[in-house]
């Protein structure tokens, strides 16, 4: 018999090449994913994938945590729009945090052998660069905020209840299965679709802003390593590249991958100026290999981007704060495109 998987957000970038891979790699365990397709498609899913249609926040999650009885629990579903965070605070904190306490109630209940948690570069906010895990964090949007409560809360959990955990922290990371088609995530994937529309690629500011992009092939065995690993148990682990580039840079190599394109330059946001982190803690528990630099990674991207069906692009029709909302990002700003 089958040992069983959990892992949320199947249907998105993480969740979905996870799934591609264990399934290459790991016949002895049956996958389960948990996606309720606000930012992901179906069709990523694997079919080999038992797959539930569902908001982490239901609790009929339980009765998937019940019937299936999995050993571990990748929690990857999130919607990670840092930039918006603060103009749709509810959602915000519903989406990561509410959603996330219920997960590890399950996962106390059901005696999970670990969870794996994805966090996000952002819970470091305005510190210095390279960000390393034993900074202490401190978070500058709501975004930020919810997910270092989630750390929070997952380790209270192994105190209290003796839930094994690992926390990861990617940053950035890009390629196959990306959602291209959304408004507010993803500025590699925004790119491209912008280009595929006609449009010029948006830089936010002057560009400077220096990030580490991260393959998301390369992190596909390291965050298996992360439930099964001895040594990351409850442990916090940065995950990606140690590669910076500033946001100009990594436009100006994708310009160069399609051939052609433009940019605007738009208001700059409420955001860190520069974030990218160290990267030994991945390698020496994980063994974290950074094999595929920005313009390898884009060429697979694109090439795969290219080949897409188009679909419509994901504008918020109606904020929850106006106040301050980014001249781009106003509703009548962001047009729903056709293709060229």
């Amino acid at each position: 018999m089958k040992k069983n998987i959990i892992i949320t957000g199947v249907a998105g970038l993480l969740g979905s090449r996870l799934a591609d891979w264990l399934i290459e790699h790991h016949l002895e365990y049956e996958i389960v994913g948990i996606d309720d397709l606000s930012g992901g498609y179906r069709e990523n899913v694997p079919d080999q994938v038992v797959f539930y249609e569902l908001d982490c926040k239901d609790k009929t999650l339980n009765s998937i945590f019940e019937q299936h009885k999995p050993e571990y629990v990748f929690h990857f579903a999130a919607y990670a729009a840092e930039g918006l965070s603060p103009f749709i605070r509810t959602f915000n904190y519903q989406n990561n945090l509410i959603a996330t306490a219920n997960i590890i109630n399950e996962c106390i209940r059901h005696d999970v052998k670990r969870l794996v948690f994805t966090s996000s570069m952002a819970v470091y906010g305005k510190g210095t660069p390279p960000f390393d895990e034993s900074d202490r964090p401190s978070p500058i949007d709501p975004y930020g905020i919810a997910k270092y409560a989630c750390e929070m809360d997952i380790q209270v959990a192994g105190e209290q209840h003796g839930l094994d955990w690992c926390i990861i922290r990617p940053h950035n990371v890009y390629g196959i299965k990306q959602n291209i088609w959304d408004s507010y995530r993803n500025v590699l994937g925004i790119w491209m679709f912008q280009y595929i529309c006609g449009q010029p690629m948006s830089v936010f500011g002057d560009g400077s802003q220096k990030r580490a992009f991260s393959f998301i092939d390369d992190c596909l065995k390291p965050l298996w390593a992360a439930a099964v690993e001895p040594r990351a148990s409850k442990e916090i682990i940065n995950l990606g590249s140690g590669v910076e580039h500033s946001i100009l840079q990594a436009n100006e190599i994708l310009r160069e991958v399609i051939g052609e394109g433009e940019v605007a330059f738009r208001e700059q946001r409420h955001e860190v100026k520069n974030a990218h982190p160290t990267w030994q803690k991945s390698v020496d528990i994980l063994a974290f290999e950074d094999k595929t630099d920005l313009r390898t990674g884009l060429s697979i991207m694109w090439e795969w981007a290219k080949r897409q069906s188009y679909r419509e692009k994901f504008v918020w029709d109606q904020y929850e704060l106006d106040q301050g909302i980014y001249d781009f990002w106003k509703t009548g700003n962001l047009k729903k495109p056709n293709p060229a």
